[in-house]
C-alpha cells in the first residue's frame, strides 16, 4: 500500500468562524503564493446568486450569503458573513472570484513592486541634487 505524503505550507491557515448557522464546521481558508493570495470558504447548499463578494474601502474582503425570493419556504435561512482584512500590495482590479461544487475561491492577486538597486561605480563623483524651496 503506497502513502501519499502531504507537505502543508507554513502560510496557511484556517479562520474558523462561527457565523454560519446550520454548519457545524466553516472555515475560511487562506493561502498565499509569490502572486497571489487565495482565500477559499465552503458554502454548500446556496446559488451563486446568494453569495456576495466585496471589498470594503480598499481594506476588507467581505464574504457574505443573501437568502433570495427563490430560496425554498420551508428551508431554514442560512446566513454566513466573513470580514477579512485584505494584505498590503495587493492588486485591487485583478481580484476574481469563483463558485463551484460548493466552494467559493476569491483570488487576490498581489501587486509586484520591482526594486533597483544602484551600483557605487554607476553614481558620478560629483553628484549635485537641486531642490526647490516650498
Amino acid at each position: 500500500m503506497d502513502f501519499q505524503t502531504v507537505q502543508v505550507m507554513p502560510w496557511e491557515y484556517v479562520l474558523s468562524s462561527q457565523a454560519l448557522s446550520g454548519y457545524q464546521e466553516n472555515h475560511v481558508r487562506w493561502s498565499q503564493s509569490p502572486e497571489s493570495h487565495t482565500f477559499s470558504v465552503d458554502l454548500p447548499g446556496f446559488r451563486k446568486e446568494e453569495i456576495k463578494v466585496e471589498i470594503e474601502d480598499s481594506i476588507y474582503l467581505i464574504i457574505r450569503t443573501e437568502a433570495t425570493r427563490l430560496s425554498p419556504p420551508d428551508q431554514p435561512v442560512k446566513s454566513f458573513k466573513r470580514k477579512i482584512r485584505l494584505p498590503e500590495s495587493i492588486d485591487m482590479i485583478g481580484i476574481s472570484a469563483g463558485y463551484e461544487d460548493g466552494v467559493l475561491t476569491v483570488i487576490v492577486p498581489k501587486r509586484i513592486t520591482t526594486r533597483r538597486f544602484i551600483e557605487p561605480s554607476d553614481v558620478p563623483e560629483s553628484l549635485q541634487l537641486l531642490a526647490r524651496a516650498a
